[in-house]
């Protein structure tokens, strides 16, 4: 079929018009506008780095002084006097086991029964001892102000400074205390951690006529911002991971640390946190609260908790043998079972299964010539390191009985690392812990 000719000329003349030809480059201008800035876009996202986020660099699991006080074994940790700070600057070292250019540092009250007032606060970079460096000084402000009033049971978080600080490096921490401040909420670290002058000197680089103190209170953590992909693992437990004078000196977390920084198969940082205490248990309260109760906040509230390793059940299994001494009442449902104790380490598996973190579960290590080593405790013990050795909703077993048993005599400690006491690990025992664990558990 043929078009009429008036159409034809239509058609050709629509065709080759300049009005045709207008709109057909104005769309085609638009598409390629259309596409450079979606292209930009798209480079601009993939220039753009990840969102900076906090993640902890280091931590403490606290105690409650006036606990340690209050207990015959422990109060002399607490040094003379009064126990009360007056007018008087804190100064405390820690140790971060990752790098940043931006902190953050937490302040507790937990235990506190009054609210804690902090007048002024510092952080810098230690250079020995009680001293810092003055060019690293920073001002601490919470909320944008010079000092803060913490609540009884609460907690406080400084606002960020840029402060470059590296794995393993010593950074001070600087609080005034203008009241009358009752010591609360606390840890048990070395006696070169921690130092109280006269007066406001959170600014002098040495402290005037310092006191060593045998305890460190107050601050429980150091963040560091980061873009990088970073694993942060919490080694939960009693003193066998608080280590030596529970300052982590010489303990496994800080061997481990040590480990990942030098790993050259580390595909990411991985910050290792201590959150042992010594004497604790996981079903009862004893010194500080039970492992049940704790884990919450000591290892699943740690910012940008990835994984947790738990090493639990020595007390808990050692406190059987209270319920045998004459005269002595232990309740009913205090006394441990094998179940009770696996029960309970199921528990802490749900929880941070819960919060989407990764479990490590280590086995209890031997305890024969203690007197925790009784025939029934030892059963109890293989009990519960068979049970942990079958888990299959963990993401790993570390199997510290394997590695610190005298070959010669499993209930018992291999006296290459024995501290002496048949109960604790030595340095080496706990080198021999750390190299225990997979990295590549942890790097996932």
């Amino acid at each position: 079929m043929k078009l009429p000719a008036r159409w034809r000329v239509r058609l050709r003349d629509a065709a080759f018009s300049p009005a045709h030809w207008m709109a057909v480059l104005g769309l085609a201008v638009l598409l390629v506008g259309v596409q450079a800035v979606w292209a930009e876009k798209v480079e601009q996202a993939a220039r753009q780095p990840a969102e900076a986020r906090w993640v902890a660099s280091w931590a403490v699991a606290v105690l409650d002084f006036a606990e340690l006080d209050a207990n015959p074994a422990t109060a002399a940790i607490g040094g003379p006097g009064d126990h009360v700070f007056r007018g008087q600057t804190l100064r405390q070292m820690m140790r971060p086991t990752i790098d940043g250019e931006r902190i953050r540092v937490r302040v507790s009250n937990r235990f506190g029964k009054t609210p804690l007032r902090i007048a002024a606060a510092t952080v810098a970079l230690g250079t020995g001892g009680d001293a810092i460096s003055p060019a690293s000084l920073r001002t601490l402000r919470f909320g944008g102000r010079a000092t803060v009033t913490v609540a009884p049971g609460a907690e406080a978080w400084s606002d960020g400074v840029a402060l470059n600080v590296a794995a393993g490096q010593a950074v001070a921490v600087s609080l005034f205390l203008d009241r009358a401040t009752p010591f609360a909420t606390m840890y048990l670290l070395s006696t070169d951690t921690g130092w109280l002058a006269n007066g406001n000197v959170v600014a002098s680089p040495r402290l005037p006529k310092p006191a060593a103190l045998p305890m460190s209170h107050i601050v429980t953590g150091l963040d560091v911002l980061t873009t990088r992909p970073v694993r942060t693992v919490v080694a939960f437990g009693d003193s066998i991971t608080a280590g030596g004078g529970e300052s982590g000196d010489g303990s496994y977390p800080d061997m481990l640390a040590t480990r990942l920084r030098d790993s050259p198969q580390a595909a990411h940082a991985v910050s290792v946190i201590n959150a042992g205490i010594g004497g604790n248990r996981l079903l009862v309260n004893g010194i500080g609260p039970d492992g049940l109760s704790r884990f919450a906040r000591d290892a699943l509230g740690q910012s940008g908790v990835t994984h947790v390793i738990v090493l639990l059940g020595t007390n808990d299994i050692g406190r059987a043998i209270f319920a045998g001494i004459p005269g002595l009442k232990v309740p009913p449902h205090d006394v441990p079972t094998a179940e009770r104790v696996t029960e309970g380490l199921g528990q802490l598996v749900k929880q941070a299964r819960a919060k989407g973190v990764k479990v490590l579960l280590g086995t209890v290590p031997p305890f024969g010539n203690t007197i925790y080593g009784t025939d029934a405790n030892e059963a109890m013990r293989e009990a519960v390191n068979r049970w942990v050795r079958s888990r299959q909703d963990v993401d790993g077993v570390v199997d510290f009985d394997a590695v610190l048993r005298d070959p010669a005599a499993p209930r018992q400690l291999n006296p290459t690392f024995d501290s002496g006491d048949h109960l604790h690990p030595n340095r080496a025992g706990h080198a021999a812990m750390a190299a225990a664990i997979d990295l590549r558990e942890l790097q996932e």
